[in-house]
């Protein structure tokens, strides 16, 4: 019974007397004895009207009638709004419970607090922590992935029921042992749906032998992609160079009878910087400085200021320690020249090149010596098409490439048959995904002998290993669609713990929320 309402600043205080029968002891069932006394217990509620509301409850307290129960005393409970030992209403603890799942830490209190429920963030994850593990049941179509906890150095693997699309179970590794003893103590499962991994496959086998493993197409493509990038990189030196933009000649130099005027002409960096220093020196005594405050603002020496002030040009400054002497990058200028020629224009791979020849030298010596090549007036010719650029033309259905895409491709592919079979081999396994019952793996496994390309080899062995997975993949309709997109919401949960939190908050977030 609600004794009376008080408003305050800080929310809305409601009074309650409970006034309930009998009570069974939470010990051992007996219903309750002589009453031992009054029991004020204040719970916080979800939010009235925006303000904060707290219920001030009076309940009475029992004295248990048997003798040998180990609960002495016991105070009455309201159902649906009271547990033991609890600060919060049942609705209020449910409301906590969701802040909790969906946001957890900082961010969950701060949602809280805009609510009316005050709640530290310790207790949010406190409170998630407690939660029960859901139940399974019985899986009979079971998805299988692994998600990195930590990028290249910690993986982790999700089970997704791909009847119901729900996450059942977080394993903290990608070992064949887990998923194997997960799965003897989960009979029922009929099929596996996975990636290529071989502990999974492995995993399954032991754990689930009756099972049918089917690998899924998009893992299937995504293999086939690495083993395209890897043919097209071994051939890269045969595609055709695509064609130089046509520019204007440039400019020719005028004459200068000045030899060291004309060794400096064309912008060494040291040349250039004595030319600036040279400008603001003489600009500054024009107009009106003196050479001490001119070296007060460059902050030069006076020494320094008063050479720069007798010089009429910059080249008089010029002395035979910047003429050009002896490099040990001078037996490389030619290979350098004509690899920049060729359309190598990156410094970095041109001095890994001239390294292999014995130059002893640093790279700054290399990237000095193509910078003026870079920044001239005349382009560098253009390069070959990069690996991934073949690549995504070869994967990329026909109709889907613009023309000049088109036929910078047939020109690849005729000037290399390796390229060529490539592309026929690609267009065959699009078409066995799409429609699998026109041929059969084993015939593209087959043709793709037939011809010398290692890295296709390679990945039609892995095929013939996982012959079975892979048929069941291509005639089967199911797919790893449901757990990749799984995957991508742990991410977003992983991100929003910052890694801060251990597994354990991370698998009670994704198995239990909503």
């Amino acid at each position: 019974m609600v004794d009376g309402v008080e408003r305050s600043a800080d929310g809305i205080r409601l009074r309650v007397h409970a006034r309930a029968g009998q009570v069974a002891c939470p010990g051992c069932a007996t219903m309750s004895g002589r009453v031992h006394g009054r029991y004020r217990r204040r719970l916080v509620d979800t939010a009235l009207g925006g303000a904060r509301l707290v219920v001030d409850l009076l309940v009475r307290r029992f004295r248990c009638a048997e003798t040998s129960c180990v609960v002495v005393t016991f105070a009455e409970q309201v159902e649906g709004l009271t547990r033991p030992h609890a600060r919060f209403t049942s609705p209020a603890a449910a409301a906590i419970r969701d802040i909790g799942l969906a946001l957890a830490g900082r961010a969950g209190a701060r949602l809280a607090t805009a609510l009316g429920l005050t709640v530290g963030r310790d207790t949010l994850v406190r409170r998630v922590r407690a939660l029960p593990d859901p139940r399974p049941g019985v899986v009979r179509t079971l998805g299988v992935d692994d998600f990195a906890v930590r990028r290249g150095h910690v993986y982790g693997t999700v089970l997704i029921d791909l009847d119901t699309r729900r996450p059942i179970d977080l394993f903290p590794d990608r070992e064949a042992d887990s998923l194997a003893a997960w799965l003897v103590d989960h009979p029922g499962v009929e099929v596996i749906c996975r990636d290529r991994s071989g502990a999974y496959a492995d995993g399954a086998r032991r754990g689930a032998p009756g099972a049918r493993q089917v690998a899924d197409r998009w893992h299937l493509w995504a293999n086939l992609c690495d083993a395209v990038e890897r043919s097209v990189a071994a051939h890269r030196r045969c595609l055709p160079t695509p064609p130089a933009p046509a520019t204007d000649p440039p400019a020719q130099p005028d004459p200068v009878d000045d030899p060291v005027e004309q060794s400096w002409r064309t912008g060494h960096r040291f040349a250039e910087r004595t030319r600036r220093t040279h400008t603001a020196v003489h600009a500054l005594l024009e107009a009106g400085h003196t050479q001490r405050a001119v070296a007060s603002q460059l902050r030069m020496g006076r020494h320094t200021v008063r050479k720069f002030a007798q010089a009429s040009r910059p080249e008089d400054l010029f002395r035979g320690q910047w003429q050009d002497r002896p490099s040990g990058l001078d037996p490389f200028r030619d290979h350098l020249d004509a690899q920049w020629a060729a359309g190598q224009t990156n410094a970095w791979k041109l001095w890994e090149e001239i390294k292999e020849q014995g130059y002893r030298g640093s790279y700054a010596m290399v990237s000095a010596y193509v910078r003026p090549l870079r920044t001239g007036a005349q382009p560098p010719p253009p390069r070959p098409r990069s690996t991934r650029t073949i690549s995504r033309w070869i994967l990329t259905r026909p109709d889907r490439l613009h023309d000049d895409e088109q036929l910078q491709l047939r020109d690849a592919r005729a000037c290399c048959p390796e390229l060529d079979a490539l592309a026929r081999h690609v267009g065959a396994f699009a078409h066995l995904l799409t429609r699998p019952t026109d041929t059969t793996v084993t015939d593209w496994i087959t043709a793709v002998r037939a011809d010398e390309l290692p890295a296709l080899h390679t990945y039609a062995t892995g095929l013939e290993r996982d012959l079975d997975a892979v048929t069941a993949g291509l005639t089967l309709p199911h797919s790893s669609g449901p757990v990749e997109g799984h995957v991508n919401r742990i991410k977003m949960i992983k991100r929003q713990m910052y890694g801060r939190a251990n597994f354990d908050l991370l698998r009670k977030r994704v198995l239990l929320t909503p």
